[in-house]
C-alpha cells in the first residue's frame, strides 16, 4: 500500500486560489461646491483663524514682536505677558481650558470644532478653494482626471500644485515665525542665510500641510485623527447633531416638481444624492449618525437648496437630537434639554478653570525667584566663628521695565547677607546672582546643628526717595554643621 501523497502546494487546485487583499482601495472624493447658511459661517471661521495665524507674527507690542516663543533665550512674549520655562503651569491650564471647551461643545452641538475651525478642515477649505478656480467644479475635474495628458491638464495640474506648494511654505515660514521673529526670518529667506534648524521646520510644516490639506484630506479625519474615535463617548440623545429624517424622507425616489408626493407614496428625498457630492468625506448622512462626519454641515445647505426648488419645507436634513427626531421635539423642546447634569458639569469645570487662570495672570508677580544652594559647599566656618552658607538665586524679570531689587533674609537671630549689593536687570531679563549668608556663632549654637528653615525677601527698589515694597518671599534653609 503506498503512502498518500503529502499536502502541499503543490497539490492545491491553482484555479480555486484566490488573492485576498488587506487593504481596501481608496476612491478619490470630488466634493462638489456648495452655498449656504452654513457655508458662510465656515468661511467666516477660516477668514478668522487665518487672519490671526498669518496676521500676529507681524503685528509690534513695545517695539518687539507681539507674540513670539523664543526658545534660544526662552522668553515667550503674548503681547504683554513675559512667560519663562517656569511658567508651563499656565500652558496647562490652557490645554486644560481647550480639552474641557472641547468637551462641553461636542456634548452640547457635536463636532463644532471639526467642521468650523479644526485646521484640518481650514485648510482642506481654502486648498479645494484653489483646486476649484483651477480645475473647475466637480464634473470638470472628474473629467479632467479621466481624460488623457494633454497641454490643459498639464498646465491645470502644475498650477494647482504650485498653488498649493505656495500656501504650504507660506504656512511653514508664519509656523517658523512664531519661534523666530518674523522680520528677522524674512530677510534671512531672502538673502538665502536661512539656518538648518529654520530650513527643516518650514520646509517640515509646508510639506504637512500640502500633504494632509491637498492629498489626505478626508484620510486624516477618518484614519488619523483620535477625536473621531472617541467622540461618542462625550454624546448623548439630547447631543445636536447633523441628522437626515428618516420619517420625512422615506420612501425616496426621483418625481416631477408637479407630482403630489403623498399620493405617489414617496417621502420629501428625491434621491438626487447631492448630500454625498458635497460631502468632504464621501458618507452618505442619509445612512444614520457615522464617525467619519465631521459636523460641516454642507449636506444642510445643499439640502435646503433642493427643498427650495421643490416647493418642500426645509429641514431635511438639520440640526437635531436623537430624541428630537425620535419624539418629535419641537426646536423650544430640545432646548431646554440643554442644561442637562453632563452640560452642567463640563461647564461649572470649565467656569473654575478659568476664572482661577484669569485671576493667575492677574495677580502674577511682576518677578520671580529661584533659590538654590550652593552644593560644593553647604556650611563653612569664617571669621569670628560665624557660620556662612552659599546661594545662588536665578532673578527674572517678567516685566518690560528696567528693574532694580535689593534682597534680604530672615528666620535666624542675626542672620544677614554679607556685601549685600542691589541687582539691575533689564527688561524681561534674567541673571544668576550669589548671596553669602552668614549667622553669628551665638545663634549657631543656639540654634543647633542641622537645617533650619530661612526666608528671603525680594524687594523691587523704587524712584529716589521713594520706599521699596517687597514683591515676594521664597523658602530655603540655612545648615549649621555639627
Amino acid at each position: 500500500m503506498s503512502a498518500p501523497a503529502p499536502a502541499g502546494p503543490a497539490a492545491a487546485d491553482d484555479s480555486s486560489a484566490a488573492v485576498v487583499s488587506l487593504y481596501q482601495k481608496q476612491r478619490k472624493i470630488y466634493a462638489r461646491a456648495v452655498t449656504g447658511v452654513f457655508a458662510r459661517w465656515r468661511w467666516i471661521f477660516v477668514w478668522l483663524t487665518q487672519v490671526a495665524f498669518y496676521g500676529l507674527p507681524w503685528l509690534m507690542w513695545n517695539e518687539r514682536q507681539a507674540v513670539l516663543f523664543d526658545l534660544v533665550s526662552r522668553r515667550f512674549y503674548i503681547f504683554g505677558l513675559v512667560l519663562y520655562p517656569q511658567d508651563l503651569i499656565y500652558l496647562t491650564a490652557l490645554l486644560m481650558i481647550s480639552a474641557y471647551a472641547l468637551f462641553l461643545f461636542t456634548t452640547v452641538a457635536g463636532r463644532l470644532w471639526c467642521g468650523y475651525t479644526c485646521p484640518q478642515t481650514v485648510y482642506t477649505e481654502i486648498f479645494m478653494w484653489i483646486e476649484q478656480r483651477l480645475e473647475g467644479d466637480r464634473v470638470r475635474r472628474m473629467k479632467l482626471d479621466a481624460a488623457p495628458w494633454s497641454f490643459e491638464k498639464l498646465w491645470r495640474k502644475s498650477s494647482k500644485q504650485l498653488a498649493w506648494i505656495a500656501v504650504g511654505l507660506w504656512t511653514g515660514f508664519t509656523f517658523v515665525g512664531y519661534f523666530t521673529p518674523i522680520r528677522t526670518l524674512g530677510a534671512a529667506v531672502a538673502t538665502l542665510g536661512l539656518g538648518p534648524w529654520e530650513t527643516f521646520w518650514i520646509l517640515f510644516y509646508g510639506f504637512a500641510t500640502y500633504g494632509n490639506a491637498g492629498w489626505m484630506r478626508e484620510q486624516v479625519c477618518k484614519y488619523m485623527c483620535p477625536y473621531a474615535r472617541f467622540q461618542s463617548a462625550m454624546f448623548d440623545k439630547d447631543t445636536l447633531i447633523i441628522t437626515y429624517d428618516p420619517g420625512r424622507g422615506e420612501p425616496r425616489g426621483a418625481r416631477s416638481k408637479k407630482i403630489d408626493r403623498q399620493a405617489a407614496g414617496v417621502g420629501d428625498c428625491v434621491d438626487c444624492t447631492l448630500c454625498v457630492q458635497v460631502c468632504p468625506t464621501g458618507i452618505d448622512i442619509r445612512q444614520g449618525l457615522q464617525y467619519e462626519c465631521i459636523g460641516c454641515a454642507a449636506c444642510i445647505d445643499v439640502c435646503d437648496g433642493v427643498m427650495d426648488k421643490m416647493d418642500y419645507p426645509r429641514g431635511l436634513i438639520r440640526y437635531t437630537t436623537q430624541n428630537g427626531l425620535a419624539q418629535r421635539l419641537t426646536r423650544q423642546q430640545m432646548w431646554a434639554r440643554v442644561l442637562r447634569p453632563r452640560v452642567l458639569v463640563y461647564t461649572a469645570i470649565l467656569g473654575v478653570i478659568v476664572a482661577a487662570f484669569a485671576w493667575s495672570i492677574a495677580t502674577r508677580a511682576p518677578l520671580r525667584v529661584d533659590v538654590v544652594r550652593d552644593r560644593a559647599s553647604l556650611a563653612r566656618l569664617v571669621d569670628d566663628g560665624r557660620i556662612e552658607n552659599i546661594y545662588r538665586l536665578q532673578v527674572m524679570n517678567q516685566s518690560e521695565q528696567p528693574q532694580a531689587y535689593r534682597f534680604t533674609v530672615e528666620g535666624l537671630p542675626g542672620i544677614a547677607i554679607v556685601e549685600q549689593g542691589g541687582l539691575d536687570l533689564a527688561p524681561a531679563a534674567a541673571q544668576w546672582l550669589t548671596l553669602h549668608v552668614q549667622i553669628p556663632h551665638a545663634s549657631a549654637t543656639q540654634a543647633g546643628p542641622g537645617a533650619h528653615p530661612i526666608r528671603f525677601g525680594i524687594e523691587r527698589q523704587g524712584a529716589p526717595g521713594a520706599s521699596a515694597s517687597i514683591q515676594l518671599q521664597e523658602k530655603s534653609t540655612f545648615v549649621v554643621p555639627r
